[in-house]
């Protein structure tokens, strides 16, 4: 696509930002201009999921990359592997681990918010669900919610949209 900045060492872009790698085991999440996203926020967010449980992808630092002159949300390298190698019966066993992290997560007062992709969105529909070798894992938190920063009811109706878009990643991962 013709104005699209192509990164180095680039892994993937969304809506607001780029992925880059920085090394093996980190990548940083590129904040460059006006990004509609607040990185202080995101690092909050996944800060406060990481006190929780191992599910969201681990924060490691906030930085700045003087060439690119970008802010980074720097975190570890996660590694995905395709699902559809492991027969249903780990998928389950992973599935249960997944939604059980997830229930945690909920408890404590953290809602991912995106599970599932909208559908006007690029990308595979799941795409922030990634399967590695530690179990699935959730990235991308910046949407994410904090009971304690939006109130009882606006949590509790993400909470809700949260709980369809399980159930539809569910039949997802193991009909697929």
């Amino acid at each position: 696509m013709p104005g699209v900045m192509k990164y180095p060492r680039q892994l993937s872009a969304g809506a607001n930002n780029t992925v880059i790698a920085l090394s093996e085991t980190e990548v940083a999440k590129l904040y460059t201009g006006d990004t509609r996203s607040d990185i202080g926020s995101e690092a909050e967010k996944m800060k406060f999921a990481n006190a929780v449980n191992g599910l969201v992808v681990k924060f490691v630092r906030l930085d700045f990359h003087e060439a690119l002159q970008a802010e980074m949300l720097v975190m570890e390298r996660l590694k995905p592997l395709d699902f559809r190698a492991y027969e249903v019966e780990r998928r389950e066993l992973w599935l249960d681990v997944f939604e059980d992290e997830l229930t945690q997560l909920h408890r404590a007062g953290f809602v991912h918010r995106d599970l599932r992709r909208p559908s006007d969105i690029g990308g595979l529909v799941f795409d922030n669900i990634l399967l590695t070798e530690g179990g699935l894992r959730l990235i991308d938190v910046g949407i994410s919610a904090l009971r304690h920063q939006v109130g009882d009811r606006i949590f509790a109706k993400y909470l809700e949209t949260e709980q369809g878009e399980l159930q539809q990643f569910k039949t997802y991962f193991i009909n697929r």
